[in-house]
């Protein structure tokens, strides 16, 4: 049947939409690169020290993997095992060194490849090109060995081969697949197959041989650090490097680096100290490259102590390999570097003036470029920090000594810093279309929240005649937005940004001053006070940090006002039922909470609980017990709840004892397996068909919801069993009909209970053990909080009979108003609240390192550019989706289909309502966290806690408008229908076909 409650809905996700990306444009920039390729003439030409390199990269090798003096307590399992840098650093100090290394976030492969080849600086928005990379255009010494006529071999993380497509030997070059984190040993393997024939080689027909292994990060992600399989691993790489050693020439150099590091858990991808800390270790096994007397000040040679360590080492910027290969290999330093020559590999006399000729190359490179940027269309930026810039420059014209060292290496760590500033610019003009954009369509939402509430009559009209008003006022000012492309340029945006801004604001103000909605004082009288001060939170950098546990707390004290209320029931029953089911929302609640990961920035006030610990990804033992049991009894929890109502008939005798709990034991036993594996129960020869198992565990699980379930419900979707029986007439008059037709009471919320738990199994197989709990236990919540707001309504029904001018009517409750009470702010804002508290229950935070990547292999052994984005996006704002998928049932749950139509129009309009309040209560954390983010834009933490935070209140907002979509747009428009059908008789049906 014909509605426009979805198109209404698609109007304002429309708005969201526009106002995330103008914002986002403008907030998340990334940098001018400029495309310049370095030269020198004959007097500048820097004589090499070494003919060829290797240049090994260890993914995620952390710096404490290799150093001597691990931090305390050391680990067994990563700690002294890797031993082969800090021997040769004992016995050869002059031509083996071991360097703290810290790498830019975003702490993703493809970025950092950027970095150590270009010596640029990434951008956080760069992150996202990990999974869809492009080539590096910027010059490299890469590029540079190519200009030069010289080979380069290359094996392992094809990652390269999408920055430098065209850059290796074609004879020389071998990729492997770098995201299948479950295979732990083929790109290991392949590397260590491919590089010792060309090291052998007596002809050496390579230059730079790059191998790039990644075992190590593949099980920090699977297992984590502290696991016997990363001493197994560490191990392996310990034989390879000592193999490789015993390979080299005299003419050769060896660089092993980690491209980043990895937490506690093994992920990475963010900022935290453990994400950046990587290792560095040269080595020359000919020629020494540091001359015994050489007396270097310590400002040259800065050292950093590691989180837990006692002795604290040499650290460099991970870019600072740039300049410093480059010049070793004879090269140019590339265009674009901002990375400073490191002193101990230059200084091989005792005056240091081979490290004085490198610094004054490295230090013009990078004044050129500042130059050349400052003359580019970006230049303006950096007109603020150029006068302190010249400072600095100015303070190297002194004579060739020690202090002109100082000054050259404060003027390039100096140009470091202000770019590191620079490049978080933002543009402004973007982020205020976005601010506005996203503040008035909260605030047209929340106009149409309370107009359909004031306007019940003819409400499907008024949408139609707003979204008319709406689509030609978006028409007009498009058209406007036409007219300033060409002043495009003064407001930094494209030609199309004025356009989008243009017809979205149009759209917003034909709303806000549009008959409908039809504002009054009377708003004001259901102020939304829970979410204005939720979203006033993310102004404070603690409270952001610490919001798991504040959405705890406003979950259980939303339930308080109803408690209160049944404290007070007129009824024994209702007090009970009020009661009974409040304890048991609030014990859920409080169960979830348990599951947890902890922040960096919680630590040592947090325990991580989601998993086994802290640096082992495996599920908790409670989880794994728990997980069998939840999947079966789930099923058979939601039935009850049903049969409370009796609407436990039709399509609920089917789905929940047979098809449900097929889904969910297929999900749970999948990831049992991968429990199994991880946990060494079992012997190696069964990972390869337990790998298998899982896969078809997973498209088992997958397609019986989807099709067997969802075509069910498609087809039968209503929980009702309908009888007929003949009843004699009285004194002999003819015999009458009798309809009996059970689960009545419920006839719009039981049907729409068993569509949920379609994507609820979904979600589910993509959980990890803790996560299908917490589901679990959010179900329950939910269901308990909607039998609290149904038994809160009726007492208020007993209210209003006492207060009326019939108060007998309350001795019949099947007078009482049943449902007609519509659907209140305060019903909403636990659901909104559940969705957040869920998503954190399930093993999230708003970080990057919180992204469970593991669970993009649910449905393939293998990366899949398809199906694994799509099961990590399941299993991160799932929660959010279904949670926002409820919304409609707080109106239809135990909404009687009688007297028809009027109870189907409440159905329709009131659902409409619930997702408008849904929708808003995010759109409000939305709003929140962007003009927080946009006023501390230049606060320290800004990328670690409100950058982040707004990402996630952006996806989230996404993920719950998909929800409500779904939710209004399939499941209550299908609800209708059928009991439109069953209910409203032939007439009905004439009256729908006449209005489509």
């Amino acid at each position: 049947m014909s509605s426009r409650g979805p198109l209404l809905l698609l109007w304002v996700i429309t708005i969201h939409l526009a106002a995330i990306y103008l914002y986002g444009r403008g907030f998340l920039l990334s940098r001018l690169s400029l495309f310049e390729t370095a030269s020198w003439n004959e007097s500048q030409a820097f004589p090499p020290s070494h003919k060829r390199a290797v240049l090994l990269i260890i993914d995620a090798l952390r710096f404490d993997f290799i150093t001597p003096d691990p931090p305390h307590p050391p680990s067994q399992y990563h700690h002294n095992v890797l031993r082969l840098p800090a021997e040769l650093t004992e016995k050869q100090p002059d031509r083996s060194f071991i360097f703290t290394s810290f790498a830019d976030p975003p702490t993703t492969t493809l970025q950092r490849i950027k970095g150590i080849t270009a010596g640029s600086l990434p951008t956080f928005i760069d992150m996202g090109s990990n999974f869809g990379g492009y080539s590096n255009l910027e010059d490299s010494f890469i590029g540079q060995l190519n200009a030069a006529g010289k080979k380069v071999a290359f094996m392992g993380d094809d990652t390269w081969l999408t920055v430098y497509p065209d850059s290796f030997a074609a004879n020389m070059s071998f990729p492997y697949d770098s995201f299948n984190v479950e295979d732990l040993h083929t790109v290991d393997d392949g590397v260590t197959e491919h590089i010792f024939p060309l090291l052998r080689d007596a002809s050496k027909p390579w230059d730079l041989l790059i191998g790039h292994f990644l075992g190590v990060d593949h099980v920090g992600h699977r297992v984590g650090p502290d696991h016997a399989v990363m001493k197994a691993k560490l191990e392996q790489m310990d034989r390879v490097l000592r193999d490789i050693v015993d390979s080299l020439d005299d003419d050769t150099l060896l660089v092993l680096m980690g491209d980043h590091g990895m937490d506690r858990r093994g992920n990475h991808g963010g900022d935290a100290e453990l994400e950046v800390t990587s290792a560095l270790w040269f080595y020359s096994k000919g020629q020494p490259l540091l001359h015994p007397s050489a007396a270097i000040h310590e400002h040259l040679a800065p050292r950093s102590l590691f989180p837990g360590a006692f002795v604290s080492h040499r650290s460099v910027q991970q870019i600072d390999v740039v300049p410093s290969l480059s010049l070793l290999l004879g090269l140019p330093i590339p265009y674009n570097n901002l990375g400073s020559i490191i002193p101990e590999l230059f200084w091989d006399d005792k005056d240091g003036a081979r490290f004085n000729q490198a610094l004054e190359l490295n230090a013009a490179q990078i004044r050129e470029y500042l130059h050349t940027y400052r003359a580019s269309p970006h230049g303006g930026e950096l007109d603020d920090a150029w006068s302190s810039l010249e400072r600095l420059w100015n303070m190297t014209l002194l004579d060739t000594s020690e202090p002109r060292w100082i000054a050259l290496d404060d003027y390039m760590r100096g140009t470091l810093a202000t770019c590191r500033h620079l490049w978080a610019q933002f543009n402004i003009v973007l982020i205020t279309m976005g601010l506005i954009l996203m503040t008035l369509s909260t605030f047209v939402t929340w106009g149409m929240w309370c107009s359909l509430s004031m306007g019940k009559d003819g409400w499907d009209d008024g949408a139609g005649r707003f979204l008319l008003r709406s689509a030609y006022a978006a028409g007009m000012a498009a058209v406007i937005g036409i007219f300033n492309i060409p002043i495009r340029h003064l407001l930094g945006t494209d030609a199309l940004q004025p356009i989008i801004f243009s017809a979205a604001l149009g759209a917003v103000l034909a709303g806000t001053m549009s008959t409908f909605p039809t504002f009054s004082i009377s708003m004001f009288k259901s102020f939304p006070l829970p979410m204005i001060l939720h979203a006033a939170t993310f102004a404070s950098n603690s409270f952001t940090v610490w919001e798991d546990r504040i959405i705890s707390f406003l979950l259980l004290s939303t339930i308080v006002p109803s408690v209160l209320v049944g404290f007070a029931a007129p009824t024994s029953r209702l007090r009970y039922r009020i009661l009974g089911f409040s304890g048991l929302y609030a014990a859920c609640v409080r169960l979830m909470a348990v599951s947890t990961i902890c922040r960096e920035e919680q630590q040592p006030n947090c325990t991580v609980t989601f998993y086994a610990s802290a640096s082992f990804t495996a599920p908790p033992m409670p989880a794994v017990i728990l997980s069998i049991p939840v999947a079966l009894t789930l099923p058979w929890i939601i039935r009850r709840f049903l049969r409370i109502s009796q609407s436990d008939k039709g399509v609920a005798t089917i789905f929940l004892p047979y098809i449900m709990p097929a889904v969910l034991l297929q999900g749970s036993v999948a990831w049992l397996l991968e429990w199994a594996e991880i946990s060494n129960l079992l012997n190696p020869y069964w990972f390869g068909p337990m790998r298998t198992s899982r896969t078809i565990l997973g498209w088992g699980a997958t397609l019986t919801t989807l099709c067997l379930g969802g075509l069910l419900w498609f087809t039968v979707p209503l929980c009702l069993q309908v009888s007929a029986k003949d009843s004699a007439g009285v004194s002999g008059a003819k015999e009458k009909k009798e309809v009996a037709v059970v689960g009545f009471s419920n006839a719009f919320g039981s049907p729409y209970i068993i569509f949920w738990c379609v994507p609820f199994g979904l979600c589910y197989v993509a959980s990890q053990p803790a996560a299908q709990v917490a589901l679990g236990l959010s179900a329950i919540a939910l269901l308990a909080y909607l039998e609290v707001v149904d038994s809160v309504r009726d007492v208020r029904a007993l209210d209003a009979a006492f207060s009326s001018s019939t108060p007998s009517s309350m001795l019949n409750m099947d007078t009482l108003p049943n449902g007609s009470a519509s659907v209140s702010f305060s019903e909403i804002t636990p659901l909104a609240l559940l969705a957040l508290h869920t998503f954190h229950a399930t093993g999230h935070q708003s970080t990057i390192s919180s992204i469970q990547w593991k669970v993009g292999f649910v449905l393939t052994p293998t990366m899949s550019y398809v199906l694994s984005p799509l099961t990590i996006i399941t299993n991160t704002f799932g929660p959010q989706f279904l949670l926002g998928m409820t919304a409609p049932l707080i109106a239809l749950w135990n909404l009687a289909p009688l007297p028809h139509p009027a109870s189907y129009e409440q159905a329709r309009r009131e659902s409409v309502r619930a997702a408008l309040g849904m929708m808003l209560y995010h759109s409000a954390l939305l709003v929140g966290s962007a003009v927080t983010a946009a006023w501390l834009r230049r606060h320290l933490m800004v990328w670690k806690i409100f950058a982040p935070r707004f990402l996630n209140a952006a996806f989230s907002l996404l993920a719950v408008d998909a929800g409500v979509l779904v939710g209004v747009g399939l499941g209550v428009s299908r609800i209708s229908e059928r009991v439109g059908l069953l209910f409203g008789g032939p007439a009905f049906a004439t009256t729908t076909r006449k209005k489509e």
